[in-house]
């Protein structure tokens, strides 16, 4: 017997809520070690979970919109949750891309990345399962939006596996334009966000391809 709606909708409110409170504890483990090594793909790869707990909050709000009233087109706080989710991108990728080139210029190197293997293997196991669960609710009620959130987590294991490559690749060669480069990386993903979350507050259609920790 398939799930009712109303159980379908209640562990969507469950997933955003677990993904939201996930989001937390990744950025605030990552930016503190991520400061403390001196690990600069780490940190900024923190800040991205950080940025994308607005937008967490956006999509657990249209789903209990969408279960008590119907219809999945956004209201004023969702946009206004997209804009600042957006501008907040838009800063962390000018702050990733100044730090790196002054890392690279500096021939800079992190304490150690080991942490950043950690967090990146973590975060690529729990968004693998996210995306699964994600995925089948949205594909059960139908519903576009939920479709694009899981798309959202894909992403996001998209950005660990780039932390995974650059804190890895660090520990194996030592050599200090790794993490540099991750963090550009990190950065161009930012980016990316930012611009798809003003998309989307515009009320334009775009897919959630690139997603923070």
């Amino acid at each position: 017997m398939p799930p009712s709606r109303d159980r379908l909708y209640r562990t969507a409110n469950l997933l955003a809520l677990f993904t939201i409170g996930y989001n937390i504890i990744e950025g605030v483990v990552s930016v503190w070690l991520g400061a403390s090594d001196e690990t600069l793909s780490l940190f900024g790869f923190g800040v991205d979970s950080f940025v994308e707990v607005i937008s967490g909050i956006g999509i657990w709000h249209l789903i209990r919109r969408i279960r008590a009233n119907g219809g999945e087109s956004r209201d004023e706080f969702e946009r206004r949750a997209l804009r600042i989710t957006g501008g907040a991108f838009y800063l962390l990728t000018v702050g990733l891309a100044v730090s790196a080139g002054l890392s690279l210029f500096q021939h800079h190197r992190p304490t150690t990345t080991i942490w950043g293997i950690v967090v990146s293997l973590v975060s690529i196991a729990l968004m693998w399962l996210l995306i699964r669960a994600k995925t089948r609710v949205g594909i059960a009620l139908e519903s576009p939006a939920l479709l694009a959130d899981a798309a959202c987590s894909r992403a996001c294991l998209y950005l660990s596996l780039v932390l995974l490559a650059a804190s890895a690749g660090y520990e194996l060669t030592g050599i200090g334009g790794c993490d540099a480069l991750g963090a550009l990386l990190i950065g161009y993903f930012a980016y990316r966000e930012g611009r798809e979350a003003l998309q989307k507050a515009k009320g334009l259609t775009c897919s959630c391809c690139s997603c923070g920790g």
